[in-house]
């Protein structure tokens, strides 16, 4: 008798604790089934489905997406600071600059075009005979950085006018539904659920498809043009640099710029220059 009273609040908790969790359990089995077979049933929905869903609406935004696509691929292959700077070229283009060899600092540019050479290049054309103003030269570089600041800046650009059309879009498409669904229910399509399913289900589709096309081209916008700036913004240093060897005839030493353009050998020291004109 001692061990039955001992168990026995032992079971009334079991009996309590059964009677509540076990038509939690089956509620959440049943659950379980109906979220597999709405799953089951999504699945079965083929891409064509969702477009046709969306209406005309998903046409356009498709058009967008791919051009999306095709910006971000383009702006990551062209917009790297080993094919805009060309690190490999500086040594040899500070140590002519350093001797004046202007002829020879013109072929090199000629044959490596680049963000780079472009802009020296604009630069030496103010450079006529035997005369030269550093000041002018300088001031014919920051031209040409202004001018090819525009040209790359264009593609990039571009990505934030799709992350600006695409929502806009697919609002469009989102009244374009709703006002189906409100002529659905002035004819009487109250009594078809189906229907108004279908209006409504056409105005979230373009609105969602305009949001997932439109943030990722957002992000990649400013981070193509935080990326160009920074490389600008090397690039504003190596024309300097440049022109300090122009000025003074001796290549200076800049560790930092080596390490801004990750290329220890981009920067030449004075001791290579001598050691190449003897």
């Amino acid at each position: 008798m001692k061990l039955m009273t001992t168990n026995r609040p032992k079971m009334l908790w079991a009996l309590v604790a059964g009677t509540f969790f076990l038509p939690w359990l089956v509620v959440q089995a049943q659950d379980a089934e109906t979220v597999a077979a709405v799953a089951s049933a999504e699945q079965t929905r083929s891409l064509w489905d969702l477009i046709v869903v969306g209406g005309w609406a998903m046409y356009p935004l498709a058009f967008l997406s791919v051009i999306a696509v095709a910006l971000v691929i383009r702006n990551f292959i062209i917009l790297q600071d080993q094919k805009l700077l060309r690190p490999d070229l500086l040594q040899a283009m500070a140590g002519q600059m350093a001797r004046r060899e202007v002829p020879v600092v013109r072929k090199i540019c000629d044959e490596h075009p680049c963000l780079l050479t472009s802009v020296v290049r604009a630069g030496l054309e103010r450079i006529t005979g035997e005369t030269a103003d550093p000041d002018s030269v300088t001031v014919a570089m920051e031209e040409a950085s202004t001018e090819q600041v525009t040209v790359f800046m264009a593609p990039i650009s571009y990505l934030s006018i799709i992350g600006g059309i695409a929502p806009m879009v697919g609002l469009l498409g989102t009244v374009s539904g709703m006002i189906k669904a409100f002529q659905n229910i002035a004819a009487g399509g109250m009594g078809k659920p189906e229907v108004l399913a279908g209006n409504i289900g056409e105005a979230l589709v373009t609105t969602a498809t305009g949001l997932i096309i439109a943030i990722p081209a957002m992000i990649f916008y400013f981070y193509f043009k935080h990326s160009f700036m920074k490389t600008m913004a090397t690039l504003g240093r190596i024309t300097g640099f440049l022109m300090d060897a122009f000025r003074t005839g001796t290549v200076p030493l800049s560790t930092s710029l080596e390490t801004s353009m990750g290329s220890g050998s981009a920067t030449a020291t004075p001791s290579s220059v001598n050691s190449s004109e003897r």
